[in-house]
């Protein structure tokens, strides 16, 4: 029985987190995120995202669950689905709001402790930490290729001006998690 209510408190507490999480990712005005700039400027190991090839990112990124796919009116994370102008400056700048929503969540992993009993919340805890670590390196493989792929873009003339972010709405204001 102590199994399955610290189970639901799990899950409960994990729902809590995810729309909230959802509710400010929607929130946060895309201006504050320069993928260019730190923390979501490549650092010099992870080598324009090759780093993370060791990892076999290419083979498990896309069977990860996307809050695109399911979300209504969440901005697809496929170049593919997007034709206008400024798509590649915007799905750079999802990597990079992605990147902090996961950040937040994993460091407030630790609300396990409270919401639920020893040992579970120990487990549950780190679990939910370690869940979000995927998704972080997702962003940041992808980020360095976006960035590249929009460079060429431009220097070919068929990328338009880059996406207006004066404000959350002016682009939608959607998350993408991964290309």
């Amino acid at each position: 029985m102590m199994f399955w209510i610290q189970l639901l408190r799990f899950l409960l507490t994990a729902a809590v987190l995810g729309l909230l999480a959802h509710i400010v990712g929607e929130a946060l005005p895309r201006r504050w995120f320069h993928a260019e700039a730190f923390p979501y400027r490549a650092c010099a190991f992870e080598k324009a995202g090759r780093f993370y090839q060791k990892f076999g990112i290419r083979a498990w990124k896309d069977k990860l669950p996307d809050k695109s796919r399911v979300a209504r009116g969440a901005y697809r994370k496929s170049i593919a689905a997007h034709h206008e102008a400024g798509a590649l400056d915007r799905l750079v700048q999802e990597t990079c709001v992605a990147e902090c929503v996961h950040w937040v969540l994993l460091f407030l992993s630790p609300v396990f402790l409270i919401t639920m009993a020893r040992p579970y919340s120990v487990v549950a805890a780190v679990l939910y930490a370690l869940s979000h670590i995927p998704f972080i390196m997702i962003q940041r493989y992808n980020r360095p290729r976006l960035l590249a792929a929009n460079r060429l873009a431009q220097a070919r003339g068929k990328a338009a001006q880059p996406c207006e972010t004066a404000s959350a709405g002016a682009c939608g204001g959607k998350e993408a998690e991964a290309v």
